[in-house]
């Protein structure tokens, strides 16, 4: 399942200590579009915090995965992002421009014949 929208809200990054050896997670709102837009807390675990660097701002297509479970008489729910991609207009300037060529000053002297 996918979730495009803008992320509005970072949570603090969580970790701790579990049976499994150290978790860590971040959360993060994201907004949808259109005329009524709706704001939804998702969650990166583990590497997928560190590789995917966001910032409020940012425009997203997020593939995620919704899991509830119940606990103590109350149920819970996730939403898991597995996947972020950024949209192109939201880089921010974080894409370098292209090299500039070397300050090549065309000779006006020269005749256009090639030497080959």
């Amino acid at each position: 399942m996918e979730i495009t929208g803008t992320v509005v809200s970072l949570l603090p990054l969580q970790s701790g200590q579990g049976k499994n050896g150290t978790w860590k997670k971040q959360e993060f709102i994201l907004e949808t579009p259109g005329q009524f837009p709706k704001k939804v807390c998702l969650s990166l675990w583990g590497e997928k915090a560190d590789e995917n660097k966001l910032s409020v701002g940012d425009k997203i297509t997020a593939s995620i995965n919704i899991e509830s479970r119940e606990y103590n008489g109350r149920w819970y729910t996730d939403v898991r992002a597995w996947k972020i991609q950024k949209d192109s207009g939201s880089s921010k300037g974080s894409e370098s421009p292209p090299p500039a060529e070397d300050n090549f000053v065309p000779d006006s002297n020269a005749s256009d014949d090639l030497p080959f």
